[in-house]
């Protein structure tokens, strides 16, 4: 194995360069003449450290890394030794994290010489950057958990009173305004005068957006993210700033408004999550409502105590809706699905079991085979005539995280997960949803789209940066040898593969045709899941605890494991 005579030295930034953005600062004034500020140096994770700084990213194989011979940032020579197969496994492993460290420190965006965000990825081999190297907020998420666990907290802080000082500005889609409480879904650092160095944040409400669709999902990941800073470093005085509780309430105030729809589920168009091209969610797609779910749950924790006692109060009275809302009609399991199977229609008043009139005969063949009779799972979205039998890995773990899914509910689709390894973990983790759309279906849903052709992308696609999530529910249920064996089959061909940004194939086992390399949420994504597994009381920082006063009584339709 590869061993040093001395550990390579520590670099640490002095506390005297540590800064932050304020809010009464000039953001668009030329940024003060001295250094730019860094992030602290990534620890390492073992006592010798084959370093990346003279090695070009693009071309990193940790095999190679492995076997490489130079000396360490301190002068001591290192020496290549026969490797036991224990020691192989972890030179391999620590060659993976200490590659994926150096990525996402590559991928931090500066903002008047601060830390303010990660870049969506670091590949400059694809020729036209799009909107890859724009700040998203969805994208950030693990990049944020990431650093929050490694005690890197400003660039999380500044990413916070950014994105909440952009969500104030007046946002315009051709003639038509947005509402005030939607968040950008990316932003990136302008350069007004080179010459003058003078800086401006340019944010992307959806105007210039693929696709034209504003994102939903921005507002709730950024409540669900100033409720992680704030767990995790026991700071309340961003959260009860007047910035952030304004920009809370005006999230909130958007998701909640009263109108003519008699669902409390929040009507969501297409495109407006992280599948964020037309895949036939519209409608109440399962993610977003998990999400609404968890960000109502953190708002509850972060509002100050002399809120608006109605508006709170609102907000309790929604959880419970929701909550029972998803439990009567977004749960599936072997029996619930027998029962739909045995449907009637046509059925008129309030004992109705077919409320939204869905025809037996809309089931499609897939859901039959695939449901077990050990699991379950929340379905993809219900409305009018329609139920969506897709499953969504990001909607159902946010459930579980959110305490959204009862205890049973929860081990049920762990227990799917388990059961159907090889359809939704296959060679490399994690499907986004099974199964495909393909031929007439995915010509009619998709509007023919290239780039979600069948088990490519959103439609069936698998999706590095979901592991973490995996792992998360995994360690939250006390099972964590399903995220030790997802994080293994990723090992096998994540860094290798310059951690794509998705992998093509009904097993995964293809880079994805227009995937990006160094894609910055599959680094981060497979960092937050080593560092669950390294140290459970992590878990603290994306997860909440049972709050079953806070959830209605729902309609028992059958047992969740028969």
């Amino acid at each position: 194995m590869v061993q040093c005579t001395q550990p390579p030295p520590q670099l640490k930034l002095p506390e005297s360069k540590i800064t932050e953005l304020t809010d009464d600062e000039n953001h668009d004034s030329p940024p003060k003449p001295e250094k730019r500020t860094r992030m602290h140096h990534i620890e390492r994770h073992r006592s010798c450290v084959v370093t990346l700084s003279d090695i070009e990213l693009n071309g990193l194989q940790p095999r190679r890394l492995l076997q490489t011979i130079e000396k360490s940032p301190g002068g001591s020579q290192c020496s290549l030794h026969e490797e036991t197969p224990t020691d192989t496994n972890a030179s391999h492993r620590h060659a993976i994290a200490d590659a994926a460290w150096e990525a996402l420190k590559r991928s931090i965006v500066y903002f008047r010489g601060q830390p303010i965000g990660t870049v969506a990825a670091i590949d400059k081999s694809q020729g036209a950057a799009l909107n890859y190297d724009q700040v998203f907020m969805r994208d950030f998420i693990p990049s944020a958990l990431a650093f929050l666990m490694k005690g890197e907290h400003l660039i999380v802080k500044n990413f916070l009173v950014e994105t909440a000082r952009l969500q104030s500005r007046e946002k315009m889609v051709d003639l038509f305004k947005l509402g005030q409480g939607v968040m950008p879904a990316s932003f990136k650092v302008h350069h007004r005068n080179p010459t003058q160095k003078t800086e401006s944040l340019l944010a992307d409400f959806g105007e210039t957006a693929i696709g034209r669709v504003a994102p939903v999902d921005s507002g709730l990941w950024w409540i669900i993210l100033l409720r992680a800073y704030t767990k995790w470093t026991g700071d309340n005085s961003l959260a009860e700033s007047p910035n952030c509780q304004r920009a809370m309430h005006l999230i909130l105030r958007l998701c909640l408004s009263e109108g003519c729809d008699t669902s409390p589920a929040l009507l969501c168009a297409d495109g407006c999550s992280m599948i964020d091209r037309r895949m036939g969610i519209y409608g109440y797609p399962i993610e977003i409502q998990a999400l609404f779910f968890m960000a109502m749950r953190c708002a509850l924790s972060l509002l100050k105590q002399d809120s608006d006692a109605d508006f709170v109060n609102h907000i309790t009275k929604r959880i419970q809706a929701l909550s029972y809302h998803l439990h009567s009609y977004y749960w599936l399991d072997f029996q619930r699905l027998n029962d739909i199977y045995r449907y009637k229609t046509e059925e008129y008043s309030q004992t109705a079991l077919n409320k939204f009139n869905v025809i037996p005969e809309s089931i499609p063949d897939w859901i039959f085979d695939f449901m077990p009779s050990r699991g379950g799972y929340f379905i993809g979205n219900v409305s009018p005539a329609r139920m969506d039998f897709r499953w969504f890995c990001l909607g159902n773990f946010i459930a579980i995280l959110s305490s959204l899914a009862t205890g049973e509910q929860a081990e049920a689709i762990l227990d799917l997960v388990e059961e159907r390894w090889q359809e939704l973990i296959g060679e490399m983790p994690l499907k986004i949803c099974y199964p495909a759309m393909e031929n007439q279906e995915w010509q009619i849903v998709t509007g023919c789209d290239p780039k979600n052709t069948r088990w490519s992308y959103h439609n069936g696609g698998s999706w590095p940066v979901l592991l973490w999530l995996l792992v998360a529910v995994s360690v939250k249920l006390g099972r964590p040898h399903l995220a030790r064996r997802a994080v293994e089959l990723m090992e096998q061909r994540l860094a290798k593969d310059d951690f794509p940004e998705y992998y093509d194939g009904k097993a995964g086992r293809y880079v994805g045709k227009q995937a990006r390399k160094f894609q910055t949420w599959s680094v981060a994504g497979y960092l937050v899941a080593k560092m669950l597994l390294d140290d459970p009381s992590h878990l603290r920082i994306v997860a909440l605890e049972d709050d079953s006063h806070s959830r209605a009584p729902f309609l028992k339709r059958s047992n969740s494991c028969p």
